[in-house]
């Protein structure tokens, strides 16, 4: 059984290749199907190596809910295809982690609550048959902010009543944000090479930024939300994770369906993205966000400079209307719950409404150790419904506003993306306060439905923050190129070292 950073399973920096023949903190899919090409690598080798990553090192974090038992059948079938010359594409034989509210079939998929935890789901989600299509090992389940956070007024980001609470690897008191916890925790402890998470406004891009890994929220509509628990079709999308920009974008290019431009995923990554010189003329539009704290606008500082020393001209900017989207998008996706979380329920055993869902609640304990409260599912209970004019004239408000934010800065300045911190360094996990969580940069691509990604950009202290870059509509393609330039220029990535605490300083 190897153990974390063994020369078995080769991962840690600097650390030692061993049996395996790559590192895994460092290796990208590429990589990896070259040496399974040649067969000095199999898929098998490569999922047990996970395998026992998690049974190692998950202890510590509590990202994994549970593995797969068909993962290493999963990996002998993708084994057999490679000997064939029959690989379905770029992630045959990949072992992927996926998040908790994506249906699974067979595999419990809870949302993190109790009131899902009996009969699995008998159907994958359309992204799983994806996966599952294009080859992938369906290696696991991660945890979650229980109900993607939308349940408490107070909710602590990464603890779920099915999975407890989910640490950030880097430093074990601090929070993983939300609500992609698992996903992201997973993929800085390398327990997967990549993994699906979700969001409505952050849940993919801030569990990104604080465990130093990439996350991308696709265009919406661009990856199906059947069979994903939801908050609200308006805003909802799933999206990969990674440790890099490549992996991400090849993951994209499965789950999306097409694999080409169309479908921003990896045809958008080209060999001259990744050349030091391919930031040069690009426009990048800068938005600081002081709120986040002196420590982070340093660090903004520091990036700026180094892309323009590559090239790049960035500007400041601050798009408009912020202060009017954060008034109406929370009583907007309060109707949209109760409306889209009515009709997953009645297709799951377990409560068939939000009702019923409340009332699970109130009778189970279990649900009340760190979420205390379910204020959210009590308004959305009471919330207009989406029929409601009142209701309409909010949506098509948000959905203006929200559009114009990114569509007006870009045109104004002649941007290719805007960039802003994705996240402050993650706080203290505390139950009894709850998150410390404003971070307004997800939400206007949140809103609008256009793309977003963030990739790691430096650390204050021992904590990872994250540079979060935003464009058009349907714009994923040419963000995963930008994406894969700056991480190329930036190259902030570091391996977590699993501390205890860091003491007050590196609170916000």
């Amino acid at each position: 059984m190897g153990t974390a950073g063994s020369p078995q399973t080769g991962t840690g920096t600097g650390r030692g290749a061993g049996r395996l023949g790559v590192d895994l903190d460092t290796v990208t899919i590429p990589q990896l199907q070259a040496r399974m090409g040649d067969g000095s690598l199999t898929s098998s080798a490569l999922t047990t190596a996970y395998l026992q990553r998690i049974k190692t090192i998950d202890p510590k974090i509590h990202a994994v809910l549970r593995t797969d038992p068909t993962a290493l059948w999963q990996a002998a079938a993708s084994d057999a295809r490679h000997r064939r010359g029959a690989v379905r594409g770029p992630l045959d034989g990949i072992p992927v982690l996926i998040k908790d509210n994506v249906n699974t079939r067979g595999l419990a998929s809870t949302a993190g609550s109790l009131a899902l935890a009996g009969k699995p789901p008998s159907a994958d989600a359309d992204l799983v048959t994806r996966l599952r299509k294009a080859g992938a090992v369906i290696l696991g389940k991660t945890n979650l902010s229980e109900w993607a956070n939308f349940r408490a007024e107070k909710p602590t980001s990464g603890w779920s009543a099915v999975g407890g609470q989910t640490h950030n690897p880097y430093v074990l008191d601090r929070n993983p944000c939300g609500s992609s916890s698992g996903s992201a925790a997973a993929l800085a402890a390398s327990l997967a090479q990549v993994a699906i998470g979700t969001e409505t406004d952050g849940s993919i891009v801030c569990p990104a930024g604080m465990n130093g890994v990439v996350g991308h929220k696709p265009s919406l509509g661009l990856v199906s939300q059947d069979g994903v628990v939801p908050i609200s079709a308006e805003q909802d999308t799933a999206g990969p994770m990674a440790r890099n920009v490549t992996d991400t974008a090849l993951t994209l290019s499965v789950i999306s369906g097409s694999g080409g431009a169309r479908s921003g995923g990896a045809a958008g990554l080209t060999d001259t993205a990744l050349r030091p010189d391919s930031l040069r003329g690009k426009r990048i539009g800068l938005w600081r966000l002081p709120s986040l704290g002196p420590e982070v606008d340093a660090l903004m500082t520091r990036t700026a400079k180094k892309l323009r020393a590559a090239g790049a001209e960035v500007v400041e900017v601050t798009p408009p209307y912020q202060k009017r989207l954060a008034e109406l998008e929370f009583p907007a996706l309060l109707s949209e719950f109760h409306r889209d979380i009515d009709a997953y329920l009645a297709t799951r055993h377990g409560p068939r409404d939000l009702a019923g869902l409340i009332e699970f609640n109130r009778t189970h304990p279990a649900e009340r150790t760190c979420f205390a409260g379910q204020e959210l599912f009590e308004q959305a209970l009471a919330a207009p419904s989406t029929t409601d004019p009142k209701y309409r004239a909010m949506r098509a408000e948000l959905k203006d506003l929200s559009r114009r934010s990114i569509d007006e800065t870009m045109a104004t300045h002649r941007l290719d993306a805007i960039a802003s911190p994705t996240n402050p360094p993650a706080w203290t996990t505390d139950c009894a306060r709850g998150d410390n969580d404003v971070i307004p940069s997800s939400t206007p691509a949140a809103v609008s439905g256009y793309p977003s990604l963030s990739v790691p950009a430096g650390s204050v202290g021992k904590l990872p923050v994250g540079v979060l870059l935003m464009a058009g509509d349907r714009q994923d393609a040419k963000l995963l190129s930008l994406g894969a330039a700056v991480e190329h220029r930036l190259a902030a990535w570091r391996a977590p070292q699993y501390l205890p605490s860091v003491g007050a300083d590196a609170d916000r």
